[in-house]
């Protein structure tokens, strides 16, 4: 299972576009910042990652205020066929 749910702050995020077959896509840059505890150590967990939005939650997404925070519901998928890189997939938020 490819599943992820993170609470971040939306740090970046790209103007709505539309791919070659009309999907309305929005690509942002996700903050995230917690204490999580690790072999019974607490631990600082602080990271950004590349996101994006496709199809009707696109729209929610570039309306979303910049510096708020929300809980992100999605999958990780290579960037593209040939990357190793990873982009976070959002598919629903609150």
């Amino acid at each position: 299972m490819n599943q992820l749910v993170v609470v971040a702050t939306i740090t970046e995020r790209e103007t709505l576009r539309y791919t070659p077959a009309g999907i309305p896509i929005v690509g942002a840059l996700l903050k995230h910042s917690s204490e999580q505890v690790e072999a019974g150590v607490p631990r600082l967990v602080e990271f950004e990652m590349p996101a994006v939005a496709a199809g009707e939650i696109s729209g929610r997404m570039s309306r979303a205020e910049l510096g708020a925070s929300y809980q992100f519901t999605g999958f990780l998928a290579r960037k593209n066929r040939n990357s190793k890189g990873l982009v976070f997939h959002i598919i629903d938020f609150i």
